[in-house]
């Protein structure tokens, strides 16, 4: 096996990885389920199998016997035993749009800063060594299949062009753009297929072993009777120390968070996953002891252990299955590498990068696209991530033993948990007291964890400044196990911190809004609701959410929110109902703290009276509910009132509207029929006319009996159309050529037509004489309304899934804010009702036609002329046809 094939069959593995995201992400988009079933969910949990258990597993049942099951062990008791607490993170995920473990602590204590910023910090640090980790278990891997003395096997080098080639797939997949779900199918699709490469390929290192290289189970077991494991002896203080820093790790490492909450796309996938993730760890450890003992066996004595499984098939000559295992241990550590700086980007761009650009800016709305500014803080915070695991592991020039890298990481994060678990069960937990024990434990961790990886023996021996109690080692005097003093020491003193600051601080209102949300997540009505008071009008709050949702995510949010307010042709009132939908909608985006911030910098300020309820309900808890209903119905006496107002103008236009009807179809109907009557007594008592004065006067008759005609038609189509009488001749059609015959029917307009001939190339099976009859009420309503210099009419049409939509758009000034709701009713005209020549039934004649087809008509408000869109079905319904 040559480095050259060795590094061509990785370049192929990962374009492959490259094609499973692609095809990943191409799903998604189409609305497939098959990347949100229970079966990918708990493949991607197997982020949490590194390159430590794959290598460094074998490693460490080497080097110390049994205890490397301690690493299993954790995460199966939490999934097996603490379901419901997982299961209670997953649903406060989903309903407060989380985006990471700090996201979650940040929202929890009072959506604050300040905690995400410490949680972002202790993550970043606390990974840093985890990710060093990995590029030192593929360097080594790579060191293997190398010639010694060429470039290949220089481990910076080969550790620098891996971290490269992880930013830019981490890069192209995490941050290709601002999911408001913070969600990566593409990347979770890769995740799945590289868990179950990776369990083939230690299963089949196992099964080589056990009956390849020892011949059978019976002589398995009398290697492993020989081997030093047989002599190992369990020290329980420690044993029980792994244990439980390995459960804290499966909760609290950034990876682990992101796709067992993050990534979560339904709750009851936990129900499986806490049976199938167990199951797929039993089946990543079930050899590892067979290979250890093996290995010591047959390999030399300085033979490095955490990399049997790549040794012990290239000592037999089978290179192909050392492939495989070499391609085993690649996915362990990119995976986990890929996950980490996603996550780890996400934290530093929403709760450093956002907070410090919006705080330069001075304003929430401050100019600019402040998606674009997310996404590069992002893709710049994978290249920092990256970068600093890079100079770890060149700091520290790599370790003899893998798991005590990943050791201090599990430490590190740790450090979240008593925070995390009060938060969700404790509402007296405060914000002082979780930052203080966060701190503490962060500092604990850092002086006997990190320290002695970095600092000289001097230091560790006789400690700063020759202060023997301050030793790394032995901080306090608590000598023995140095992994064992550090989680005594940085867990104890984080959690009697956090509590004693705690039980002596009072929670911030807003704390207190926030903690039942946490600890009742099961009966959210329990939750005290936020009461937002603000100055500034939906506007501002559309302009902003724009540029963090996209233009046409904000505008559908806020038309659906006018909808549900019963004003659908303007912006919704800014409720406090809709400003905590807005909020959680961005806070997907950008986290619970940055989004808060956001809207309430637009508002005014946050909370009104929160004091004085919070002192209410501390009284008596009736109270609260009473005035919570009083409030409840205050509100909707005002929006019912508001609407009762609203109704009532338009029913007092609408009757002005049916008077001047009334009054200019007496006028219409009396004029033609004067003009008739009159011209028809000159003609009756003057013979003696001259034949082409009498023609002149036949021409007037006629003309006046075709307008006569008109207007009664009109009234007629209107009453068929009404009473459901209208029968429909649907035929097959070109969508261009029934534009093209209302075009030709309406005249000489004096409009300048813009059209896109290939864009109406669609096929449609419906009444063609009747859309042609909406098509030409349009185009002559954009002629006699335009206003504009040199008038011009745009005909857009969009397909869509559905069927299509056709928008007839002029240039002229567009159609007043007042008369926008009347426009489609009967009688109603926008000039002097002298004027137009008409009655004002044309729009609502087109209303009735459009329906009937199974389609609508709208009037879409925009900053620049009037836009009419007609909605209409590929296929008239037949059973509707023959209405």
């Amino acid at each position: 096996m040559t480095f050259n094939l060795l590094a061509a069959a990785c370049l192929a593995y990962v374009a492959f990885l490259f094609l499973v995201a692609f095809a990943g992400e191409r799903q998604a988009a189409r609305g497939s389920g098959l990347l949100r079933g229970p079966v990918i969910y708990t493949l991607s949990l197997s982020i949490y199998c590194t390159a430590w258990t794959f290598y460094g597993a074998v490693g460490y049942a080497a080097r110390s016997g049994l205890e490397f099951m301690t690493i299993y062990l954790g995460p199966t008791l939490v999934f097996i035993g603490w379901w419901w607490f997982l299961r209670k993170l997953v649903r406060i995920g989903r309903a407060e749009r989380i985006t990471s473990i700090a996201d979650i602590l940040s929202s929890r204590y009072g959506k604050s800063n300040l905690i995400a910023v410490l949680v972002t910090l202790l993550a970043v640090v606390g990974t840093t060594p985890y990710i060093a980790l990995q590029l030192q278990s593929v360097t080594l891997s790579f060191g293997v299949f190398a010639a010694p003395g060429s470039d290949a096997s220089d481990p910076a080098g080969l550790a620098l062009w891996v971290a490269c080639g992880l930013a830019v797939f981490t890069i192209l997949f995490g941050t290709r753009n601002l999911d408001a779900n913070e969600r990566h199918d593409g990347i979770v699709a890769a995740i799945a297929v590289e868990a179950v490469v990776k369990l083939i390929a230690l299963m089949s290192i196992g099964v080589f072993v056990v009956w390849g290289l020892n011949g059978g189970l019976a002589r398995t077991g009398e290697v492993i009777a020989a081997s030093p494991l047989a002599d190992w002896t369990a020290v329980p203080g420690r044993w029980a120390g792994l244990i439980f820093v390995s459960g804290a790790a499966v909760i609290c490492l950034p990876r682990m968070f992101q796709v067992l909450v993050v990534e979560n796309a339904d709750e009851r996938h936990l129900a499986t996953a806490s049976w199938a993730f167990p199951s797929y760890l039993l089946a990543m450890c079930i050899f590892v002891v067979p290979i250890a003992a093996t290995g010591l066996a047959l390999m030399p004595a300085y033979a490095n252990p955490d990399l049997f499984v790549l040794t012990l098939p290239l000592a037999d000559g089978r290179g192909g299955l050392a492939l495989l295992a070499f391609l085993g241990g690649f996915s362990s550590a990119t995976s986990m590498v890929i996950v980490a700086s996603v996550a780890l980007a996400t934290m530093l761009s929403n709760h450093v990068v956002m907070p410090l650009w919006l705080a330069t800016r001075g304003r929430a709305t401050g100019a600019g696209d402040m998606r674009r500014v997310v996404l590069r803080a992002r893709r710049a915070s994978i290249l920092g991530v990256l970068a600093m695991g890079y100079l770890y592991f060149l700091a520290t020039g790599g370790t003899s033993s893998l798991a005590s890298i990943g050791l201090i990481s599990f430490v590190g994060m740790a450090q979240v948990l008593p925070a995390l678990g009060f938060g969700l069960f404790w509402t007296g937990a405060t914000r002082l007291g979780a930052a203080t024990g966060i701190v503490t434990g962060f500092a604990i961790w850092g002086w006997t964890m990190l320290v002695p990886v970095l600092a000289g023996p001097e230091l560790l021996a006789l400690g700063p400044a020759g202060i023997g109690w301050l030793r790394p080692e032995a901080m306090f005097g608590l000598s023995g196990d140095p992994l064992l003093s550090a989680v005594i020491l940085s867990l104890g003193f984080n959690t009697l911190l956090f509590c004693t600051v705690s039980l002596l601080t009072r929670p911030t209102p807003m704390e207190r809004l926030q903690a039942p949300r946490f600890v009742q997540v099961f009966d959210r009505a329990a939750a005290p609701r936020g009461h937002r008071r603000g100055t500034a009008g939906a506007a501002e709050l559309l302009v902003m959410a724009q540029r963090i949702l996209g233009a046409r995510a904000a505008q559908a949010m806020f038309a659906a929110e006018a909808r549900a307010q019963g004003r659908p042709s303007d912006l919704p009132e800014a409720t406090p109902d809709m400003l905590e939908r807005l909020e959680k909608r961005l806070a997907g985006s950008v986290g619970a703290a940055t989004a808060h911030a956001m809207v309430t910098g637009i508002t005014g300020d946050a909370v009104v009276s929160v004091e004085d309820l919070l002192a209410v309900a501390d009284e008596t808890a009736q109270i609260m509910d009473y005035s919570a209903r009083l409030e409840a119905q205050s509100a909707e006496l005002t929006r019912t009132a508001g609407e009762l107002r609203e109704a009532n103008d338009k029913l007092t236009a609408l009757g002005i509207q049916r008077d001047a009807f009334l009054s200019q179809v007496s006028h219409e109907l009396r004029t033609p029929m004067t003009s008739i009557r009159a011209f028809a007594e000159i003609l009756r008592a003057d013979g003696d006319l001259p034949a082409e004065e009498r023609a002149r006067y036949i021409g007037i008759i006629q003309e006046e009996s075709e307008r006569l005609t008109r207007l009664l038609d009109d009234l007629l189509s209107l009453s068929v159309l009404e009473s459901g009488q209208v029968v429909l001749h649907p035929a097959d059609v070109m969508l261009g050529q029934v534009i093209d015959r209302a075009v030709v029917a309406s005249g000489d307009t004096g409009l300048r037509l813009l059209r896109d001939p290939a864009a109406e190339a669609v096929a449609l099976r419906t009444d063609p004489d009747r859309l042609a009859q909406v098509f030409i009420n349009l185009i002559t309503n954009a002629a006699k309304y335009c206003d504009a210099a040199e008038p011009e009419l745009r005909i857009a049409v969009t397909p869509s899934r559905r069927g299509i939509a056709v928008d007839f758009i002029d240039n002229g000034s567009g159609i007043a804010a007042g008369d926008r709701t009347l426009i489609f009713e009967k009688f109603a005209r926008l000039t002097d009702q002298a004027a137009a020549g008409s009655a004002g039934l044309g729009l609502a004649i087109c209303r009735e036609v459009v329906a009937r087809l199974g389609g609508s008509i709208d009037y879409l408000p925009g900053p620049h002329g009037a836009r009419f869109r007609v909605r209409l079905p590929r296929r008239v319904a037949e059973a509707r046809a023959a209405e």
